[in-house]
Protein backbone atom coordinates (compact mmCIF):
# COMPACT_ATOMS: atom_id res chain seq x y z
CA UNK A 1 0.00 0.00 0.00
CA UNK A 2 1.38 3.30 -1.07
CA UNK A 3 -1.65 5.52 -0.65
CA UNK A 4 -0.66 8.43 2.08
CA UNK A 5 -3.56 8.68 3.46
CA UNK A 6 -4.01 4.89 4.76
CA UNK A 7 -0.43 5.66 6.99
CA UNK A 8 0.11 8.07 9.99
CA UNK A 9 -2.79 7.16 12.12
CA UNK A 10 -2.38 4.71 15.53
CA UNK A 11 -2.51 1.10 13.95
CA UNK A 12 0.50 -1.03 14.19
CA UNK A 13 1.75 -2.37 10.89
CA UNK A 14 3.73 -5.14 11.54
CA UNK A 15 6.36 -6.14 9.04
CA UNK A 16 9.14 -8.35 8.75
CA UNK A 17 12.14 -6.22 11.22
CA UNK A 18 9.37 -6.17 13.95
CA UNK A 19 9.26 -10.32 14.00
CA UNK A 20 12.01 -11.84 15.55
CA UNK A 21 12.40 -15.00 17.56
CA UNK A 22 9.33 -15.15 19.45
CA UNK A 23 8.45 -11.53 20.07
CA UNK A 24 7.26 -7.83 17.95
CA UNK A 25 9.60 -5.98 18.84
CA UNK A 26 7.93 -2.47 19.40
CA UNK A 27 9.39 -0.07 17.18
CA UNK A 28 7.42 0.31 14.50
CA UNK A 29 8.37 2.37 11.19
CA UNK A 30 4.77 2.64 9.82
CA UNK A 31 1.21 3.28 11.48
CA UNK A 32 -2.06 2.60 9.50
CA UNK A 33 -4.86 4.79 9.37
CA UNK A 34 -8.33 3.44 10.24
CA UNK A 35 -8.84 3.81 6.55
CA UNK A 36 -5.99 1.92 5.78
CA UNK A 37 -6.55 -1.01 8.27
CA UNK A 38 -9.79 -1.37 6.52
CA UNK A 39 -7.98 -1.19 2.78
CA UNK A 40 -6.45 -5.37 4.33
CA UNK A 41 -9.01 -6.09 7.28
CA UNK A 42 -8.57 -9.90 6.84
CA UNK A 43 -4.99 -9.69 8.14
CA UNK A 44 -6.28 -7.33 10.80
CA UNK A 45 -4.70 -9.18 13.86
CA UNK A 46 -6.55 -10.11 17.37
CA UNK A 47 -5.35 -11.99 20.67
CA UNK A 48 -4.13 -15.46 20.13
CA UNK A 49 -3.05 -15.27 16.42
CA UNK A 50 0.07 -16.40 15.45
CA UNK A 51 1.93 -15.05 12.59
CA UNK A 52 5.27 -16.32 10.88
CA UNK A 53 7.51 -14.25 8.38
CA UNK A 54 6.93 -16.01 5.13
CA UNK A 55 9.54 -13.66 2.72
CA UNK A 56 12.98 -12.83 3.47
CA UNK A 57 16.43 -12.48 1.89
CA UNK A 58 17.81 -15.46 4.24
CA UNK A 59 16.41 -18.92 6.30
CA UNK A 60 17.40 -16.77 9.52
CA UNK A 61 14.66 -14.03 8.68
CA UNK A 62 12.04 -16.99 7.35
CA UNK A 63 9.65 -18.93 9.96
CA UNK A 64 10.07 -16.26 12.71
CA UNK A 65 6.84 -16.80 14.88
CA UNK A 66 5.12 -14.78 17.80
CA UNK A 67 1.88 -14.98 19.15
CA UNK A 68 -0.48 -11.39 19.33
CA UNK A 69 -1.01 -10.66 22.87
CA UNK A 70 -3.72 -7.72 23.60
CA UNK A 71 -1.00 -5.26 24.37
CA UNK A 72 0.34 -5.32 20.77
CA UNK A 73 -3.38 -4.20 19.43
CA UNK A 74 -4.97 -2.64 17.17
CA UNK A 75 -2.37 -4.03 14.62
CA UNK A 76 -2.06 -5.68 10.98
CA UNK A 77 0.82 -7.15 8.95
CA UNK A 78 1.94 -6.82 5.64
CA UNK A 79 2.62 -9.38 2.81
CA UNK A 80 5.77 -10.86 4.09
CA UNK A 81 4.16 -12.33 7.31
CA UNK A 82 1.12 -14.63 7.43
CA UNK A 83 -1.46 -15.14 9.76
CA UNK A 84 -2.45 -18.63 11.17
CA UNK A 85 -5.94 -18.37 13.74
CA UNK A 86 -5.94 -21.57 15.47
CA UNK A 87 -9.10 -23.31 16.73
CA UNK A 88 -8.12 -23.14 20.25
CA UNK A 89 -10.90 -26.35 20.88
CA UNK A 90 -8.08 -28.63 18.97
CA UNK A 91 -5.01 -26.64 19.88
CA UNK A 92 -3.51 -23.99 22.26
CA UNK A 93 -2.24 -20.97 20.39
CA UNK A 94 0.55 -20.56 23.13
CA UNK A 95 1.91 -23.82 22.87
CA UNK A 96 1.73 -24.10 18.88
CA UNK A 97 3.47 -20.73 18.41
CA UNK A 98 6.22 -22.66 20.76
CA UNK A 99 6.44 -25.33 18.76
CA UNK A 100 7.51 -23.49 15.77
CA UNK A 101 10.01 -22.00 17.43
CA UNK A 102 11.44 -25.09 18.38
CA UNK A 103 14.20 -26.57 15.75
CA UNK A 104 11.82 -28.72 14.64
CA UNK A 105 9.09 -26.31 14.39
CA UNK A 106 11.42 -23.97 12.45
CA UNK A 107 13.09 -26.77 10.35
CA UNK A 108 9.62 -27.81 8.99
CA UNK A 109 8.74 -23.88 7.93
CA UNK A 110 12.59 -24.59 5.96
CA UNK A 111 11.39 -27.51 4.43
CA UNK A 112 8.58 -26.36 3.01
CA UNK A 113 10.04 -23.19 1.66
CA UNK A 114 11.72 -22.52 -1.96
CA UNK A 115 14.66 -20.36 -2.28
CA UNK A 116 15.03 -18.11 -5.73
CA UNK A 117 16.49 -14.67 -5.06
CA UNK A 118 14.80 -14.66 -1.92
CA UNK A 119 13.50 -17.87 0.45
CA UNK A 120 9.97 -17.85 -0.06
CA UNK A 121 6.55 -20.02 1.77
CA UNK A 122 3.52 -19.29 0.39
CA UNK A 123 -0.01 -19.90 2.55
CA UNK A 124 -0.48 -23.04 1.46
CA UNK A 125 3.04 -24.21 2.30
CA UNK A 126 2.72 -23.04 5.69
CA UNK A 127 -0.48 -25.18 6.44
CA UNK A 128 1.26 -28.59 5.66
CA UNK A 129 3.24 -28.23 8.80
CA UNK A 130 2.67 -30.89 10.84
CA UNK A 131 2.38 -30.43 14.84
CA UNK A 132 2.91 -33.13 17.44
CA UNK A 133 0.20 -32.84 20.32
CA UNK A 134 0.12 -33.77 23.96
CA UNK A 135 -2.04 -34.43 27.26
CA UNK A 136 -0.68 -32.07 29.76
CA UNK A 137 2.53 -30.29 28.12
CA UNK A 138 0.10 -27.24 26.08
CA UNK A 139 -0.81 -26.53 29.72
CA UNK A 140 2.56 -26.52 31.08
CA UNK A 141 3.56 -24.30 28.18
CA UNK A 142 0.67 -21.38 28.56
CA UNK A 143 1.54 -21.40 32.30
CA UNK A 144 4.98 -20.55 31.11
CA UNK A 145 4.21 -18.06 29.02
CA UNK A 146 1.59 -16.66 31.29
CA UNK A 147 4.83 -16.02 33.53
CA UNK A 148 7.16 -14.61 31.01
CA UNK A 149 3.96 -12.21 30.13
CA UNK A 150 3.79 -10.91 33.78
CA UNK A 151 7.32 -10.85 34.23
CA UNK A 152 7.54 -8.94 31.00
CA UNK A 153 5.00 -6.34 32.21
CA UNK A 154 6.71 -5.29 34.94
CA UNK A 155 9.77 -5.06 33.38
CA UNK A 156 7.71 -2.19 31.38
CA UNK A 157 7.04 -0.82 34.54
CA UNK A 158 10.33 -0.52 36.37
CA UNK A 159 11.29 1.13 33.05
CA UNK A 160 8.39 3.76 32.99
CA UNK A 161 9.28 4.59 36.44
CA UNK A 162 13.06 5.49 35.33
CA UNK A 163 11.59 7.34 33.12
CA UNK A 164 9.11 9.45 35.13
CA UNK A 165 12.00 10.03 37.73
CA UNK A 166 13.93 11.45 35.00
CA UNK A 167 11.03 13.84 33.44
CA UNK A 168 10.46 14.82 37.54
CA UNK A 169 14.36 15.64 37.70
CA UNK A 170 14.19 17.68 34.38
CA UNK A 171 10.77 19.93 35.33
CA UNK A 172 9.02 18.44 32.12
CA UNK A 173 5.64 19.38 33.54
CA UNK A 174 6.47 23.03 34.11
CA UNK A 175 7.79 22.49 29.87
CA UNK A 176 4.85 23.17 27.48
CA UNK A 177 6.67 23.32 23.67
CA UNK A 178 5.20 25.85 21.39
CA UNK A 179 2.82 24.67 18.82
CA UNK A 180 2.86 27.99 16.88
CA UNK A 181 4.65 26.92 13.13
CA UNK A 182 5.56 30.34 12.31
CA UNK A 183 9.19 32.20 13.85
CA UNK A 184 10.30 34.78 11.95
CA UNK A 185 14.09 35.30 12.21
CA UNK A 186 16.72 38.06 11.05
CA UNK A 187 19.50 36.27 8.38
CA UNK A 188 21.87 37.59 11.17
CA UNK A 189 19.66 34.74 13.83
CA UNK A 190 19.56 32.30 10.93
CA UNK A 191 21.74 31.39 8.43
CA UNK A 192 24.50 33.48 9.87
CA UNK A 193 24.65 31.82 13.12
CA UNK A 194 23.38 28.36 11.91
CA UNK A 195 23.65 27.58 8.48
CA UNK A 196 20.16 26.54 7.75
CA UNK A 197 17.44 27.42 5.98
CA UNK A 198 15.13 24.91 6.23
CA UNK A 199 11.54 26.38 7.94
CA UNK A 200 11.26 22.90 10.32
CA UNK A 201 14.81 23.59 12.41
CA UNK A 202 13.34 27.08 13.23
CA UNK A 203 10.21 25.74 14.98
CA UNK A 204 9.55 27.57 17.77
CA UNK A 205 8.88 23.97 19.96
CA UNK A 206 12.47 22.93 19.24
CA UNK A 207 13.98 26.46 20.64
CA UNK A 208 11.53 25.99 23.82
CA UNK A 209 12.94 22.31 24.15
CA UNK A 210 16.98 23.69 24.01
CA UNK A 211 16.43 26.77 26.32
CA UNK A 212 14.71 23.78 28.77
CA UNK A 213 17.78 22.05 28.65
CA UNK A 214 20.00 25.07 29.32
CA UNK A 215 17.96 26.55 32.33
CA UNK A 216 18.58 22.99 34.11
CA UNK A 217 19.39 23.94 37.12
CA UNK A 218 22.20 21.66 37.34
CA UNK A 219 23.92 22.34 34.53
CA UNK A 220 24.61 21.36 31.08
CA UNK A 221 27.41 21.00 28.54
CA UNK A 222 27.03 20.23 25.05
CA UNK A 223 27.41 16.41 23.90
CA UNK A 224 31.06 16.89 22.86
CA UNK A 225 31.96 18.25 26.33
CA UNK A 226 29.98 15.59 28.25
CA UNK A 227 30.34 12.55 26.33
CA UNK A 228 32.78 10.66 24.05
CA UNK A 229 32.27 9.48 20.81
CA UNK A 230 33.48 6.61 19.32
CA UNK A 231 33.35 7.13 15.33
CA UNK A 232 36.46 4.99 14.22
CA UNK A 233 35.59 2.92 11.23
CA UNK A 234 36.69 -0.49 12.26
CA UNK A 235 37.70 -3.43 9.29
CA UNK A 236 36.17 -6.61 10.05
CA UNK A 237 38.50 -9.24 9.05
CA UNK A 238 37.16 -11.56 6.50
CA UNK A 239 37.20 -15.00 8.04
CA UNK A 240 36.03 -13.97 11.45
CA UNK A 241 32.42 -14.13 12.81
CA UNK A 242 31.22 -11.30 14.15
CA UNK A 243 27.97 -10.14 15.84
CA UNK A 244 26.36 -7.05 13.72
CA UNK A 245 23.32 -5.14 15.27
CA UNK A 246 21.64 -2.43 13.52
CA UNK A 247 18.38 -0.22 13.58
CA UNK A 248 16.07 -3.01 13.43
CA UNK A 249 17.86 -5.37 15.93
CA UNK A 250 16.83 -2.50 18.45
CA UNK A 251 13.70 -2.55 20.71
CA UNK A 252 11.18 0.20 22.72
CA UNK A 253 13.38 0.14 25.95
CA UNK A 254 17.17 0.25 24.91
CA UNK A 255 17.18 -3.48 24.77
CA UNK A 256 18.85 -5.59 21.85
CA UNK A 257 17.19 -8.26 20.76
CA UNK A 258 18.80 -10.13 18.52
CA UNK A 259 21.82 -9.64 16.33
CA UNK A 260 23.24 -10.94 12.69
CA UNK A 261 25.99 -13.32 13.53
CA UNK A 262 28.36 -13.62 9.75
CA UNK A 263 31.89 -13.22 9.08
CA UNK A 264 33.17 -10.08 7.99
CA UNK A 265 33.61 -10.63 4.39
CA UNK A 266 29.05 -11.28 4.38
CA UNK A 267 28.66 -7.85 6.57
CA UNK A 268 27.16 -4.60 5.20
CA UNK A 269 29.86 -1.93 4.07
CA UNK A 270 27.89 -0.30 7.20
CA UNK A 271 28.95 -2.42 9.67
CA UNK A 272 31.84 -0.29 10.58
CA UNK A 273 31.66 0.44 14.50
CA UNK A 274 33.02 -1.86 17.04
CA UNK A 275 31.23 -1.16 20.52
CA UNK A 276 32.18 -2.53 24.22
CA UNK A 277 29.77 -3.18 26.84
CA UNK A 278 28.47 0.15 28.66
CA UNK A 279 28.31 2.30 25.34
CA UNK A 280 24.86 3.46 23.97
CA UNK A 281 24.31 4.05 20.85
CA UNK A 282 22.00 6.45 19.47
CA UNK A 283 20.27 6.34 16.17
CA UNK A 284 21.18 9.15 13.95
CA UNK A 285 18.21 8.59 11.42
CA UNK A 286 15.24 10.94 11.83
CA UNK A 287 12.01 8.25 11.83
CA UNK A 288 14.53 5.88 13.92
CA UNK A 289 15.64 8.98 16.39
CA UNK A 290 14.55 6.74 19.76
CA UNK A 291 16.32 3.97 18.33
CA UNK A 292 18.44 3.85 21.23
CA UNK A 293 20.52 1.09 23.04
CA UNK A 294 22.54 -0.04 25.99
CA UNK A 295 25.88 -2.49 25.27
CA UNK A 296 25.85 -5.25 27.58
CA UNK A 297 28.71 -7.84 28.18
CA UNK A 298 26.51 -10.56 26.01
CA UNK A 299 27.08 -7.29 23.03
CA UNK A 300 30.85 -6.52 24.08
CA UNK A 301 33.29 -6.32 21.23
CA UNK A 302 30.19 -6.88 18.46
CA UNK A 303 29.81 -4.53 14.96
CA UNK A 304 26.98 -1.76 14.87
CA UNK A 305 25.92 0.26 11.51
CA UNK A 306 27.25 3.71 11.16
CA UNK A 307 23.76 4.80 11.33
CA UNK A 308 24.49 4.98 14.94
CA UNK A 309 26.46 7.49 16.80
CA UNK A 310 28.31 5.37 19.69
CA UNK A 311 28.94 7.35 23.13
CA UNK A 312 29.49 6.62 26.57
CA UNK A 313 30.23 9.18 29.41
CA UNK A 314 32.68 9.87 32.59
CA UNK A 315 30.08 12.28 33.28
CA UNK A 316 26.95 10.67 33.07
CA UNK A 317 26.21 6.70 33.06
CA UNK A 318 24.78 4.92 30.52
CA UNK A 319 21.59 3.72 31.89
CA UNK A 320 20.73 7.80 32.42
CA UNK A 321 21.86 8.49 29.23
CA UNK A 322 19.64 6.21 27.54
CA UNK A 323 16.50 6.97 29.48
CA UNK A 324 17.64 10.83 28.64
CA UNK A 325 17.83 10.49 24.91
CA UNK A 326 15.06 8.70 24.61
CA UNK A 327 13.12 11.18 26.22
CA UNK A 328 10.55 13.71 24.60
CA UNK A 329 12.78 16.89 25.49
CA UNK A 330 16.33 15.24 23.52
CA UNK A 331 14.09 13.43 20.74
CA UNK A 332 13.01 16.81 19.86
CA UNK A 333 16.26 18.24 20.24
CA UNK A 334 17.71 15.32 17.88
CA UNK A 335 15.02 15.65 15.70
CA UNK A 336 15.85 19.41 15.25
CA UNK A 337 19.26 18.44 14.07
CA UNK A 338 18.43 16.50 11.67
CA UNK A 339 18.95 17.61 7.92
CA UNK A 340 19.25 16.14 4.23
CA UNK A 341 16.99 15.45 1.58
CA UNK A 342 17.20 11.26 0.12
CA UNK A 343 18.32 10.31 4.04
CA UNK A 344 17.52 13.00 6.70
CA UNK A 345 19.78 12.67 9.35
CA UNK A 346 21.89 14.03 11.89
CA UNK A 347 25.36 14.59 11.02
CA UNK A 348 28.78 14.69 13.60
CA UNK A 349 28.58 18.34 14.29
CA UNK A 350 25.07 18.75 14.91
CA UNK A 351 24.93 15.78 16.87
CA UNK A 352 28.50 16.99 18.74
CA UNK A 353 26.65 20.54 19.43
CA UNK A 354 23.81 19.27 21.32
CA UNK A 355 22.98 20.19 24.70
CA UNK A 356 22.82 17.72 27.46
CA UNK A 357 21.71 18.51 31.18
CA UNK A 358 23.66 17.19 33.67
CA UNK A 359 21.78 15.05 35.74
CA UNK A 360 22.63 14.74 39.14
CA UNK A 361 24.47 12.09 40.38
CA UNK A 362 22.18 10.85 43.62
CA UNK A 363 19.00 10.55 40.21
CA UNK A 364 21.79 8.81 37.98
CA UNK A 365 22.31 5.72 40.45
CA UNK A 366 18.63 6.03 41.17
CA UNK A 367 17.85 5.47 37.41
CA UNK A 368 20.86 2.98 36.94
CA UNK A 369 18.91 0.51 39.34
CA UNK A 370 15.19 0.67 37.67
CA UNK A 371 16.92 0.20 34.00
CA UNK A 372 19.04 -2.74 35.40
CA UNK A 373 15.98 -4.03 37.48
CA UNK A 374 14.14 -3.80 34.38
CA UNK A 375 16.69 -5.35 31.89
CA UNK A 376 17.04 -8.42 34.64
CA UNK A 377 13.12 -8.64 34.74
CA UNK A 378 13.20 -9.10 30.49
CA UNK A 379 15.92 -11.60 30.96
CA UNK A 380 14.03 -13.85 33.24
CA UNK A 381 11.27 -13.25 31.03
CA UNK A 382 12.90 -14.31 27.48
CA UNK A 383 14.37 -17.14 29.92
CA UNK A 384 10.94 -18.34 30.44
CA UNK A 385 10.36 -18.81 27.00
CA UNK A 386 13.45 -20.34 26.16
CA UNK A 387 12.28 -23.32 28.74
CA UNK A 388 8.91 -23.07 27.03
CA UNK A 389 10.53 -23.96 23.50
CA UNK A 390 13.32 -26.69 24.66
CA UNK A 391 10.09 -28.44 27.02
CA UNK A 392 8.58 -29.04 23.61
CA UNK A 393 11.48 -30.05 21.74
CA UNK A 394 12.36 -33.08 24.89
CA UNK A 395 8.56 -34.04 24.83
CA UNK A 396 9.38 -34.38 20.93
CA UNK A 397 12.50 -36.26 21.83
CA UNK A 398 11.77 -38.37 24.68
CA UNK A 399 8.18 -38.25 26.47
CA UNK A 400 5.73 -35.55 27.49
CA UNK A 401 6.67 -36.56 31.03
CA UNK A 402 10.55 -35.44 30.64
CA UNK A 403 9.32 -32.40 29.38
CA UNK A 404 7.50 -31.65 32.57
CA UNK A 405 10.17 -32.58 34.78
CA UNK A 406 12.50 -30.35 32.83
CA UNK A 407 9.68 -27.43 33.59
CA UNK A 408 9.48 -27.56 37.00
CA UNK A 409 12.97 -28.33 37.29
CA UNK A 410 13.98 -25.21 35.40
CA UNK A 411 11.13 -22.74 36.53
CA UNK A 412 12.13 -20.34 39.14
CA UNK A 413 8.84 -18.68 40.87
CA UNK A 414 8.49 -15.37 39.68
CA UNK A 415 8.10 -12.69 42.72
CA UNK A 416 5.62 -10.34 41.92
CA UNK A 417 7.52 -7.03 41.70
CA UNK A 418 5.50 -4.38 44.18
CA UNK A 419 5.34 -0.84 42.77
CA UNK A 420 8.02 1.06 45.37
CA UNK A 421 8.17 4.82 45.65
CA UNK A 422 11.84 6.20 44.52
CA UNK A 423 12.52 9.23 46.08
Amino acid sequence: MKIERFYGGEIRFVKTDNLRENKIVDVFTDYLTVEGNEEIINSALKADDVIVTVIGATFDVVGRSAIIRKSHLPANINQNIALIRLDKTKINPTYFNAYLNTKYGRGSLHHHSRQTEQVNLNCREVERVLVPLFNQLEAGIESLSTKADIVAEQATTVYAQAETMLLDTLSMANLSPSTEKINIKSFKDSFAATGRLDAEYYQPKYEDCQAHVLAYPNGWQSLMQACNLNDENFSPDDSTVYKYIELADIDDFGGIVGCTEAPGNELPSRARRIVKAGDVLISSIEGSLSSCAIIQEKMDAALCSTGFYVINSDKINAETLLVLFKSALMQNILKQACSGTILTAINKSEFLNIPVPLIELVVQKKITSLVQESFSLKDESERLLVVAKRAVEIAIEHDENAALTYIKTKTLSVVQVESTEHD
